[in-house]
């Protein structure tokens, strides 16, 4: 279904692969195992080996995203993944922001109120959005322990929406994968799927995105082509 731009009042966006340019990172991280092991790959190029292997994890990851929740078991493994980020200093310090994320949120703050709904941390939500200079453009962020279900539950928008006094149905959800639609789906939000992170067009469309746009720049084209006769 086509997006009815009457309804939109308020803005939620996920942070991997729809603002934050992550999956690149996680390609320069696999990259030097890919080299490691060049005798099994002879004749392949190695950034092009490395992007697929991401790309096939991501799928599997997405749908395991929601058993922590579902079991009962995610604060626990929340915690056990920052003792691990702090022991092992794993945790990605330099942010890539996607080119062209700051105007574009410049020109959609000035019509509506914006939010962030990560499966990141609070704390590695706030840092990014700190280091890409873009942090005083969100009302609020929603991490993954902000509510008791974050995505592909609905309860992070519900937050969100609540935070910024605007209904969860006259929320757009924008994000890069199925977990993002499904959230916002299921918040009774609008969607829009973004094709510069780890989603692919099919599965968004089938997850019922209402339009898919090739990098998340294009959603302020999207919103604000018409909002002059609006």
């Amino acid at each position: 279904m086509p997006l009815d731009l009457a309804r939109i009042q308020a803005l939620c966006f996920d942070i991997d692969g729809t603002l934050n340019d992550t999956d690149d990172q996680f390609v320069d991280q696999a990259e030097p195992y890919f080299k490691a092991v060049r005798w099994l790959l002879p004749h392949q190029d190695y950034e092009r080996a490395a992007r697929h292997f991401v790309m096939w994890a991501e799928a599997p990851g997405n749908l395991l995203m929601g058993i922590p929740d579902r079991y009962g078991f995610d604060d626990e493994l929340a915690r056990l993944a920052g003792w691990l980020n702090h022991l092992h200093k794993a945790q990605i310090k330099h942010f890539r922001p996607i080119p062209g994320v700051a105007a574009m949120l410049d020109r959609l703050s000035a019509r509506y109120p914006l939010a962030v709904v990560s499966a990141r941390d609070e704390i590695t939500s706030r840092e990014f959005l700190r280091q890409a200079g873009i942090d005083h453009y969100f009302k609020c962020v929603a991490g993954a322990q902000t509510v008791q279900h974050t995505k592909p539950y609905p309860d992070p928008i519900f937050w969100a929406a609540e935070q910024m006094g605007i209904p969860a149905a006259n929320c757009l959800m924008i994000g890069d994968t199925s977990v993002d639609i499904r959230a916002g789906r299921a918040a009774g939000a609008q969607t829009v799927g973004v094709l510069c992170g780890f989603g692919v067009e099919g599965d968004l469309r089938r997850r019922g995105a209402n339009e898919i746009v090739e990098i998340t720049p294009q959603v302020a084209d999207l919103l604000l082509l018409d909002a002059s006769a609006r």
